[in-house]
């Protein structure tokens, strides 16, 4: 990281930090929620489900959070302090995880960690207009989903060290995943050190008499603003539709994986494999861009994932899994990189924290979609493939609307 700014640095550190949490959603909390309801008597397929209506909860509370607390953010030196409120809740939901004894009540501790999380991604993602220049937002902004999936290796190894031997440590198995969360979190606290430190609100809007009524009022403007602006009308419909897959991938992926047979050990690792992998293919994707128009590398991303989908429907194997943990780090930073950088340019910069919270909207409102979709057809047909296969309709309604905003 050597050739970036030290605020750049430092905003990239929070990636590593809240990308250990990221890890913990996607293989040692699922795996733990999936014994624990087992333990109380539901079936995998019942589980999985309810695991996604957790998710579903999540993406409706932050959507709603988003547009509304990211107008008061746009204020002259109010981002930081409500970024880190949101970024406390996640860190401190954590840590409670480690609490609950039954299944009900642990889904409702993920919730508040989760919704923390995503609160704090909002603001953090508006900050990339306050601590870079516009001809380096799609490199910064893929170095930030790089290093955070390889940042995110150290605590996961020693999560998957803590999992798997906790009997050669002295401990039982519920009290290494307990030990777990709490190094997740301290670990995600401190990543978010430095950014408090250097962070600088540069693109703004001057507070009025009345804050809040102003902040509301700007709200209701950008709104009739994205209905004009033709070409971010459809880049967030665009969204909406294909990271709705990424998400929901991400959030069912270590679930799935279960009610197909793979085991414990083969999930962790072939998901430790995907951080690894992410990271070159992230800082790959922010090269092509200087080269490449980044549109077409969005285009590209979702096809690739469109072909994920189909291959995952059949999966059986744990070799598949671990082919398809490779295929997912492919692509998964560099769309998601990429779509951040992309929206950056064509949005207002002192606006930034407002159209994030709509971006979060579209983005985060469509996990909404995805992980109800995911658990409601595994529920009722029995199977989690039907629910995943129905993920590849909205990566094609999400390519055929990036290519109509392409041509407005």
């Amino acid at each position: 990281m050597n050739h970036l700014t030290r605020k750049e640095r430092d905003w990239i550190l929070y990636d590593v930090g809240n990308s250990a949490f990221v890890m913990l959603t996607a293989t040692v909390i699922p795996i733990y929620f999936k014994n624990m309801a087992g333990e109380a008597g539901m079936s995998l397929s019942n589980s999985t489900a309810y695991f996604g209506y957790a998710s579903t909860v999540v993406t409706v509370i932050a959507a709603i959070l988003g547009p509304i607390l990211g107008a008061v953010a746009d204020l002259k030196g109010r981002k930081m302090p409500i970024f880190l409120c949101f970024m406390g809740m996640g860190a401190l939901g954590c840590i409670s995880l480690s609490i609950p004894a039954s299944w009900l009540s642990f889904l409702a501790v993920y919730i508040l960690a989760k919704v923390g999380f995503q609160g704090s991604l909002t603001f953090y993602d508006s900050m990339l207009t306050d601590i870079t220049e516009p001809d380096r937002v799609d490199q910064v902004s893929a170095c930030g989903y790089a290093w955070g999936y390889l940042g995110s290796c150290i605590p996961f190894v020693l999560s998957i060290l803590l999992v798997l031997g906790w009997g050669r440590v002295g401990l039982t198995d519920m009290q290494a995943v307990k030990v777990v969360f709490w190094l997740n979190a301290v670990w995600w606290f401190l990543m978010t050190l430095p950014l408090v430190r250097s962070f600088e609100q540069t693109c703004y809007v001057e507070a009025k008499e009345h804050p809040i009524r102003e902040s509301f009022g700007r709200l209701v403007d950008v709104i009739k603003e994205v209905k004009k602006n033709k070409k971010i009308f459809w880049f967030l419909a665009a969204f909406f539709f294909y990271i709705d897959g990424v998400y929901t991938i991400i959030d069912m992926a270590t679930s799935y994986g279960k009610d197909v047979g793979i085991s414990d050990g083969h999930l962790m690792l072939a998901l430790l494999l995907t951080q690894v992998v992410g990271f070159p293919c992230s800082i790959i994707f922010g090269m092509l861009a200087k080269k490449i128009e980044s549109g077409k590398l969005i285009r590209y991303a979702i096809v690739g994932y469109l072909c994920v989908v189909v291959f995952a429907v059949q999966m059986s194997h744990a070799w598949e899994f671990w082919l398809l943990a490779v295929c997912v780090a492919v692509f998964q930073g560099g769309i998601q990189a990429l779509s951040r950088s992309y929206f950056t340019r064509i949005i207002p910069k002192e606006q930034a924290a407002e159209y994030f919270g709509f971006f979060d909207i579209f983005g985060k409102g469509a996990v909404f979609v995805g992980t109800l979709l995911v658990g409601a057809a595994t529920q009722i047909s029995g199977s989690s493939r039907v629910g995943i296969g129905l993920l590849a309709g909205l990566f094609a309604v999400g390519y055929v609307c990036f290519r109509k905003m392409e041509r407005v």
